[in-house]
């Protein structure tokens, strides 16, 4: 106090020397709680006084102001008023003239500049600062390139960035051509620093760049003055040096924000299945070309005003921190540190919300023990027990309508429909299992269930024969049989026509060589039940995973160990294309909106398949000869939730490694970021005894693209982005059938033909086992509900109230 008291009050300059010396000495040598301490008690204003009444003099005294201005650079940093005390004590217009002043003594200039740097951090201040020709001055300090006087340089451009954060400022930078002049002022640095000595200076420019990109006229003049090519070709050279990551990440940065923004290439982003939901007869579906909303979404998106793109100059600018948080957050995703890659911890959804689901969960809430009627106390406990094991399998009835299965009447009962016909016993293959051998199945079951099980199918199926199932044909060369199925198979093929073999006969081989060995499947089984599924695109294919089965894999596998610094290589590869568009094929080779649209079985190209049970790919893009871009489908009646993808791709070549992007992802984050690997199906395995779902993908990582959402696809916020999943793969063989999902798939035919199997396998002896009919799905599907308990040990009265 008794120091800033003098500080205040005396002239005298040995006095203030000394004052300055103590101060200095104590902040150099205490702690931030220290500085803390000294802004607390007014020190910054008394600092600011003294620099205000120092650079009056008609002759200024340096011996008193370099000392003055190296602790204003030390306590603005820790005062987070420091620009409005500045604004507050009229002390711009000193800082200004004292630079202007000491444009020719570096030493003098340097620590004007530092001060300005602290100053310009504070939004508000940097505007000020700006208008009253701050930028005019540093340029006039860092340019033309030299290496002379490189600290001053490091020092103008440090505040120079500071001062663009306001765009304000950014845009005064624009339209006096100070954007093209730092272009070439980093080509310069970059090209004459061999020895990565100035990295400093290198990304004190690039971070001058980065702000005035932050307005869409500096995205605009940035790719019109060829920017995006100059920052791509000066960052290949910085790829391979630990050291410069400093300089790949802001490039990285800032040529992702610069790459034009489009939309998906799709005619809509809606799902291309839609479907009446029941009561909303005079709804009309969406057509082809609106981007609507869904329709169990309607009350929770709305247009948003505001455009992502604008640059907002009503907008309040925006704090320090702030403006590094948004940083932080935009460009999280580029992190290339497992260790510190962050997911979004916070609930989806308000935590009050969450109650409107106890309904659904009573058993955390109710005693069922009081809910029991009078007439049902007074039941012995051997009525009750009989009438539990004697009660049918399917004892609830179902909405089934007469007309159509996603329809019925306002006020018709669940009651009033009756069971569902299609529901059947279907008759499943017993398998035995004991300890020490694998599981076999009963021939003289086996073809007596199958019979019936073909039979019940064929009921399956509609009054006009339309729902046909067939197996996804396998390649027409007749080698791929020989060399894959067996042997048998080429007396087969010899004898045919032209050497071909017929549909019905591969798969006739196919069923006689499964060995049956796979738990809780036979592809006769799955086949019958898939028969009676319904779907909205009416599927017509079974894929092969789904008919053969799979096993489980023969080993535990690691999570994948990401290679260094991935993200941005990828996301560099997108630039690529844009900047070097000569290689870029563009050619689509798969859409389920316009097949006619795209060319499949091009020469060198993959040949892509997903209309079968839960396959969800939409279109794909060749990019390259190796690479392609995929789109999901949405779900039904929506634009959203792409991140499940499931497909067929064949007419590979073995060992080479084929890049796949997925672009329409919508989560901020993912697993793939942390390891995860996708799971793949080679047909040619199974065929030769290994039916599995293996873990596969290498260059795997999810990041933020350059594609945006509409408002009605981004939760009602325009200008949302999409992230693109990528991964390669090597194919194990040449023309192989492979299959690709996100996880395991498990298709509700699946489901369907477990339930039947695990109720015949069951010990009736020791198991209860009660399956009924809950409902029926709007798609007309039946939900079952199952009762699974221990059989009761004995007749004794605790047994059987145990069990009841």
């Amino acid at each position: 106090k008794f120091g800033v008291f003098l500080f205040q009050s005396s002239g005298d300059k040995d006095v203030i020397l000394n004052i300055l010396s103590v101060l200095t000495d104590l902040l150099s040598l205490g702690t931030g709680r220290r500085i803390q301490y000294v802004i607390s008690k007014g020190g910054s204003e008394a600092l600011l006084q003294a620099l205000t009444t120092a650079a009056r003099t008609e002759l200024l005294d340096h011996s008193i102001l370099l000392p003055l201005l190296r602790l204003l650079a030390r306590v603005g940093q820790r005062d987070r008023k420091f620009g409005m005390k500045v604004q507050k004590a009229e002390a711009t217009d000193t800082l200004l003239s004292l630079a202007r002043r000491n444009l020719g003594h570096h030493l003098h200039l340097t620590h004007c500049l530092w001060v300005l740097r602290v100053c310009a951090s504070n939004i508000t201040t940097g505007t000020t600062l700006g208008i009253n020709g701050a930028m005019e001055l540093l340029f006039k300090v860092i340019t033309p390139y030299s290496k002379r006087h490189v600290r001053t340089v490091r020092a103008a451009i440090e505040a120079l960035a500071a001062l663009l954060k306001s765009k304000s400022n950014s845009r005064r930078a624009v339209s006096r051509g100070y954007l093209d002049g730092l272009l070439r002022l980093y080509h310069d640095w970059h090209r004459n620093d061999v020895s990565n000595n100035y990295i400093c200076i290198r990304r004190g420019l690039l971070l001058c760049l980065k702000h005035i990109t932050n307005i869409q006229l500096g995205r605009e003049t940035f790719l019109c003055s060829k920017g995006m090519e100059i920052l791509f070709t000066s960052v290949q050279d910085c790829l391979s040096c630990k050291n410069l990551d400093p300089i790949v990440n802001t490039v990285t940065q800032i040529l992702r924000k610069c790459y034009p923004k489009e939309p998906l290439p799709v005619a809509t982003v809606r799902s291309s299945y839609s479907f009446p939901l029941p009561g909303n007869a005079k709804a009309e579906l969406p057509c082809a070309g609106s981007e609507g909303i869904g329709l169990n979404a309607f009350a929770f998106f709305s247009a948003s005003a505001g455009d992502y793109e604008s640059d907002g100059e009503e907008e309040a600018e925006k704090g320090l921190d702030s403006e590094e948080e948004e940083s932080k957050e935009e460009d999280y995703d580029l992190e290339t540190d497992v260790n510190k890659l962050r997911s979004k911890p916070a609930l989806d959804r308000p935590q009050e919300e969450l109650g409107q689901y106890e309904a659904m969960c009573p058993e955390l809430s109710h005693n069922f023990q009081e809910l029991e009627t009078e007439s049902e106390e007074e039941k012995s406990l051997e009525d009750r027990t009989e009438s539990l094991l004697s009660a049918p399998s399917h004892s609830i009835p179902n909405a089934t309508s007469g007309k159509h299965p996603n329809y019925r009447l306002k006020n018709q009962s669940v009651t009033e429909m009756g069971p569902d016909p299609r529901e059947k016993d279907f008759k499943v293959p017993l398998q035995r299992w004991t300890k020490k051998e694998k599981c076999r199945w009963d021939q003289t079951d086996e073809k007596r269930d199958i019979a019936e099980a073909v039979q019940d199918a064929d009921s399956c199926e509609d009054p006009a024969g339309n729902h046909v199932l067939i197996l996804r044909p396998l390649p027409k060369d007749p080698a791929w049989y020989k060399k894959t199925i067996y042997p048998e198979c080429e007396a087969l093929i010899n004898s045919s026509a032209g050497g071909s073999l017929d549909c019905s006969d591969i798969v006739t081989n196919l069923l006689e060589r499964h060995q049956g060995d796979i738990p809780f499947h036979s592809p006769r089984f799955y086949i019958a039940r898939a028969k009676c599924v319904k779907s909205i695109p009416d599927y017509k294919d079974l894929a092969f995973p789904d008919f053969w089965g799979h096993q489980p894999p023969p080993y535990s596998k690691s999570m994948l160990e990401r290679k260094y610094g991935v993200q941005r290589d990828k996301v560099l590869d997108d630039v690529r294309r844009l900047i070097q568009p000569g290689d870029v094929i563009g050619r689509t080779v798969f859409d389920l909106d316009e097949p006619s649209h795209s060319s499949p079985g091009a020469p060198g190209c993959l040949t892509f398949f997903s209309k079968f049970e839960s396959g969800n790919l939409r279109k794909a893009i060749q990019v390259r000869e190796f690479e392609y871009d995929l789109i999901m489908n949405a779900d039904v009646n929506s634009n959203q939730q792409h991140q499940w993808f499931y497909f067929e791709v064949r007419g590979m070549k073995s060992a080479v490694p084929y890049r796949f992007n997925i672009i329409n992802c919508e989560k901020f984050n993912s697993q793939f970021n942390y390891g995860m690997q996708l799971v793949m199906y080679s047909v040619k395995e199974a065929l030769q005894g290994r039916p599995r779902w293996l873990r596969a993908g290498h260059d795997i990582c999810y990041y933020k693209n350059h594609y945006r959402c509409s408002a009605a696809a981004g939760r009602g916020v325009k200008g949302n982005f999409y992230y693109t999943l990528t991964f390669s793969i090597k194919f194990p063989h040449k023309d192989d059938v492979c299959y690709l999902a996100y996880h395991y798939p498990y298709t509700y035919s699946t489901m369907m033909s477990h339930l039947d199997i695990l109720e015949r396998n069951r010990n009736p002896k020791k198991v209860y086992w009660r399956q009924q009919t809950l409902c029926q799905t709007l798609g007309g599907n039946l939900c079952p509900l199952l009762t699974i308990t221990a059989m009761p040990e004995s007749k004794k009265r605790d047994d059987l109230e145990q069990f009841c």
